[in-house]
């Protein structure tokens, strides 16, 4: 499926890209190391790193990856609409949430403890 756009033809971005650039940007907004980020997504500290320079790309086939990266938009979107982006989100993260009992940068490096955060903001978010 293409566009056409002043005369130009371009293809649709897939959705492996869109979602790559996606948990890039939210990992830089929120200064997420790439080796926690790959612990986020379950993939070697060599695949963030590809993931970050733009050439590894997220694939809907490598299901795990794929659903770790929804997760994190996720939890990206609802920080952004709660307490904003930049250093208020990235203090939200690193600090200690007495509701958690944790630090939620530490929680999210496992699957269920990314889905407890993402919960927690959802619930929280709900209430706004």
């Amino acid at each position: 499926m293409t566009s056409t756009t002043r005369g130009y033809s371009q293809a649709a971005p897939s959705p492996g890209a869109t979602l790559s650039k996606a948990v890039v940007r939210a990992s830089a907004s929120l200064k997420v190391s790439q080796s926690v980020l790959a612990e986020v997504l379950g993939i070697s500290a060599p695949s963030a790193s590809r993931l970050v320079s733009g050439s590894y790309q997220l694939e809907e086939s490598r299901r795990k990856e794929w659903e770790m990266a929804l997760l994190f938009v996720r939890l990206f979107r609802s920080l952004d609409a709660i307490v904003g982006s930049g250093e208020k989100a990235q203090a939200w993260l690193t600090g200690e949430n007495l509701a958690l009992n944790a630090r939620p940068v530490d929680l999210i490096r496992s699957a269920q403890g990314l889905v407890n955060v993402v919960e927690y903001l959802d619930l929280y978010r709900g209430r706004i």
